[in-house]
């Protein structure tokens, strides 16, 4: 069972957060630094925020860019990481369906999400 496709995708994409901060980096600006996403996150732990991230990078969903000076990192969806976000959209799709009647949610597009 471990060989089996599925079983390694959700191996990293089932842990709790990623899909919350991937969707955090789709919302908005392109770029998105530690603050933003653990002020749009906050009942993240900073430690836990900073394993997610360090796993997104591994599994090459987002991209980490750092400047030296000032130093500053910013984070981003790669294109397989975009390309992911469709897959978020479908769960939205079918929880609408299925799930949830949230007429907000239903409106908008979730990069312009405020909630």
């Amino acid at each position: 069972m471990k060989d089996c496709t599925i079983h390694r995708t959700m191996d990293f994409i089932g842990k709790k957060w990623t899909l919350l901060i991937l969707l955090e980096l789709y919302k908005g600006n392109k770029y998105k630094r530690y603050s933003q996403l653990k002020n749009s996150l906050p009942e993240i732990t900073p430690k836990m925020l900073s394993a997610r991230l360090k796993e997104l990078k591994e599994q090459k969903l987002i991209n980490k860019k750092v400047t030296e000076f000032p130093l500053k990192c910013d984070y981003s969806l790669t294109d397989s990481g975009e390309d992911f976000i469709r897959i978020i959209k479908d769960i939205k799709k079918w929880s609408l369906k299925w799930k949830f009647n949230n007429q907000i949610c239903k409106s908008i597009d979730c990069k312009e999400c405020t909630l």
